[in-house]
């Protein structure tokens, strides 16, 4: 934690205020997936709306979607149309796709 600097809070405090919403808590979480659990699981019960960014890639420590599942019980899902447009970006740039990608295309149900 500590390596990248958090622009996305101001700038969704600011974004939110536009539409009426006041920003009550932001909090900053690193790549731990306890801790991930514990943030979400504490924004949820605080909370009418939670937001999220961040660790939504294809690595190792891209654990939002993990740590969102767990927190709610589901599991993940990969989905086909979503695989299939990251294989065509892909293969537009004339690149195979790394099988860590797949990763992007795995969702939780009900973030649908």
């Amino acid at each position: 934690m500590g390596e990248i600097v958090d622009t996305n809070s101001s700038y969704l405090a600011d974004e939110l205020a536009k539409i009426g919403v006041d920003l009550h808590w932001a909090t900053k979480v690193g790549d731990h997936p306890g801790r991930l659990e514990e943030a979400i699981e504490r924004a949820l019960d605080r909370s009418e709306i939670t937001i999220t960014t961040g660790g939504l890639g294809p690595t190792s420590d891209d654990l939002t979607r993990e740590s969102i599942a767990a927190v709610l019980g589901e599991g993940m899902e990969v989905q086909d149309d979503l695989l299939a447009h990251l294989t065509s970006q892909f293969e537009s740039r004339g690149v195979k796709m790394p099988a860590t990608n797949i990763k992007q295309a795995t969702l939780i149900p009900s973030a649908k």
